[in-house]
């Protein structure tokens, strides 16, 4: 994969290493930089779909939406499998994977929030799947 300049920016952000585009975290996770966490809920990724080979982490639970209350130990248990490489952390719009990207930092990581999410944001009538997204563009997933 070829990325643009465009697709290769880590966009500055507060509070986290930064903001990247869906490609550079496909990037990054088959050059063996990075491990991908999907901190969307089990029901997202069953009815939505989800990233061959990510880690399955919930930032909330379903269907209450509570905080996790196992996301600190478990999100530390798989940086330290993945010793060294990067946390790119994504969901369905880009949202929670930003305040999970910020208490990953606060853990002590360096945690990326992936750009779009898995879905992208929500057209004129609510729905999401066609505007961005890592599914949008192309990028391996299955359901």
């Amino acid at each position: 994969m070829t990325l643009t300049t465009e697709q290769q920016k880590i966009h500055p952000a507060t509070g986290y290493a930064g903001d990247i585009a869906p490609e550079l975290a496909w990037h990054w996770v088959q050059s063996g930089e990075a491990v991908l966490v999907d901190v969307r809920t089990d029901a997202e990724r069953a009815w939505v779909g989800q990233v061959p080979g990510a880690v399955p982490l919930a930032w909330k639970q379903w269907p209450s939406m509570a905080m996790n209350p196992d996301f600190d130990a478990r999100l530390q248990e798989v940086a330290e499998q993945e010793s060294g490489k990067k946390i790119l952390l994504l969901c369905r719009s880009g949202v929670r994977s930003v305040a999970a990207a910020k208490r990953a930092t606060e853990l002590g990581l360096a945690a990326y929030n992936i750009l779009e999410g898995f879905e992208g944001d929500a057209n004129s009538q609510g729905q999401r799947g066609g505007l961005g997204g890592w599914r949008q563009h192309g990028l391996p997933w299955f359901q």
